[in-house]
């Protein structure tokens, strides 16, 4: 797939102005991301550079946006905050050897071809975990809009206690940058979506705190911002450093292999072009390689900017070319007009773009149609909001796994009633114990016989015969699809019940390759095969005991 597929001659305009609304949009929230992470704006910034160009380069997705998001940064802190301290050089140093590991992860992840590990974090998953993140950085920004102190980097409780105690002392000041920055952004939302309002709140409200003065009246503003382009480095820290972020990492990782790879997936079908997941876990495995060795952090994906791509008609990575040589001149000569924004305004902004992400009409949806998997959602939304995005993402994989298991202990097994009539067209399914041709009776399991539902299969068999007092038993498996070695145990312990009761074994619609793997373990000594569920029954009412009407 070569770069920038998708791009033509007619589009090009479109997909530069596309880019230069990308460039309003990440400025502001790369910012804020990078506070959130613990890190300095700088950080933000030059993720939107090298990490950048190298995945829209190399990605399939034509228009997937990769970069550092709320979710990312957040765990960044979480992970990091017990290893140094924000903003201190070797927290940053840290910062960079994770996004490396990522980078690792991802093109270990793409080399064995593991995209389908993305299953495995449902909707419900990714619903309640990143929900739990989405909240805990809105408490640190609601702080930030108050100008209240509180510790960003403590667990979500004190978080909340700190802007509790603290709410007496909030800066008026920041309150009113904060209460306006937030009319506009709404408002304008609504009046013109087009516009990068987030940018406008910026310069605004940078304005306003210059020409007043603000600062004096403690409103917390960004400060100084290194000047220059990203500088290629490697991080130096001890092996038991680079051991300790490798928990973190795999967090990372899985979060953004299940939500950027859906997404990735989500608009290729909606726009009629083909997506590799596989070479997706390429391009974010190099741009977090790029991420580590140029001064930022881990890259994950952006669902709210690619959607805002989608808005504006791009479908090409060309936006993302155009944000980094953007980000790039910013750097080389505009960090000066960067130093005075207040700290409210941008607190602002990533809470208008958190917000959605707490996934409350997504919950409200799930509770309408499924218990469970609701509770699946809450489970992961209170586990990274208390216990940590770790162990939350650790739950995660062990609901899913149940979840999974759940399903597939009971799945459907059909018994099949026929009324004897040769010309009926149709074997209809009925519960156990329904009338049958006598003799005969027809189970069909409709799932791959494994040790999660070996034993319903069991009692499905037994039950059937004691119900209908079957001397023949024939077991359609059109949507048997593979027999585990815990599954084949089930079938001779069923084959043993049948011979206990003078009942024997047929076997009719096989798929290819099943009747192989079935030879393999053994299970075929004295099984006739038939082609269809009528064959066999008319076969065993007309030979009962003989099998040369049936495929040995």
């Amino acid at each position: 797939m070569r770069p920038l597929a998708g791009l033509t001659g007619t589009n090009a305009v479109r997909e530069v102005l596309a880019g230069v609304t990308l460039l309003a949009i990440a400025i502001p929230l790369n910012i804020g991301y990078a506070q959130i992470a613990g890190l300095p704006a700088t950080a933000g910034l030059y993720s939107l550079i090298v990490p950048a160009v190298f995945y829209a380069l190399t990605v399939s997705s034509r228009q997937l946006v990769a970069s550092p998001d709320a979710a990312a940064a957040a765990l960044v802190a979480s992970s990091l905050g017990g290893l140094a301290v924000a903003g201190h050089q070797d927290y940053l140093t840290l910062a960079l050897a994770q996004a490396l590991i990522c980078g690792v992860l991802f093109l270990l992840c793409s080399f064995f071809k593991l995209g389908f590990l993305a299953n495995f974090l449902s909707k419900p998953i990714l619903v309640g975990f990143v929900g739990g993140l989405a909240l805990d950085i809105l408490v640190s920004q609601v702080a930030k809009m108050l100008g209240v102190k509180i510790d960003s980097g403590g667990e979500f409780v004190e978080k909340v206690g700190g802007l509790v105690t603290g709410l007496p002392g909030l800066n008026v000041w920041s309150l009113l940058i904060s209460v306006g920055s937030l009319i506009v952004l709404l408002v304008g939302r609504r009046v013109a979506a087009a516009v990068p309002w987030a940018l406008i709140v910026l310069i605004v409200a940078t304005v306003v705190v210059v020409l007043t003065g603000a600062v004096k009246a403690g409103v917390d503003v960004l400060g100084k911002v290194q000047a220059g382009p990203p500088t290629f480095t490697w991080p130096v820290i001890e092996w038991t450093q680079w051991l300790a972020l490798i928990p973190s990492a795999i967090a990372l990782t899985v979060v953004t292999m299940g939500e950027g790879l859906l997404v990735s997936r989500s608009y290729g079908e909606k726009r009629g072009y083909p997506t590799r997941p596989d070479r997706d876990l390429f391009a974010f495995g190099v741009a977090n390689l790029g991420a580590g060795i140029s001064g930022g952090f881990t890259i994950g994906s952006s669902t709210s900017r690619t959607a805002a791509m989608d808005q504006a008609g791009s479908r090409t990575q060309l936006p993302s070319l155009i944000t980094a040589v953007g980000t790039l001149l910013l750097l080389l000569f505009g960090t000066a007009l960067m130093e005075d924004i207040p700290s409210p305004a941008i607190g602002a902004i990533v809470a208008v773009a958190v917000v959605p992400l707490l996934g409350i009409p997504d919950f409200a949806r799930l509770w309408r149609l499924d218990r469970f998997e609701f509770a699946i959602g809450a489970a992961c939304f209170l586990g990274a909001l208390f216990i940590g995005p770790i162990a939350g993402i650790v739950i995660a994989f062990v609901l899913a796994v149940i979840n999974v298991t759940r399903r597939a202990a009971n799945p459907p097994i059909d018994t099949l009633a026929a009324d004897g009539d040769p010309d009926h067209s149709l074997l209809e399914a009925a519960p156990a114990g329904a009338p049958t041709v006598p003799g005969v009776v027809v189970v069909r399991l409709a799932a791959p016989l494994f040790f999660a539902n070996s034993t319903s299969f069991e009692k499905a068999v037994e039950r059937a015969v004691r119900d209908t007092g079957a001397t023949h038993v024939v077991l359609d498996l059109e949507a048997v699809t593979d027999v585990d070695v815990t599954g084949a145990e089930s079938w001779e312990t069923v084959h043993a019940f049948l011979t206990a009761h003078g009942a024997d074994l047929a076997l009719s619609r096989v798929r290819p390759g099943i009747r192989e793997r079935l030879q393999h373990l053994e299970l075929l000594d004295g099984v006739r095969f038939f082609d269809t569920n009528r064959e066999a029954i008319m076969a065993l009412q007309a030979h009962p005991q003989g099998s040369d009407h049936g495929r040995p």
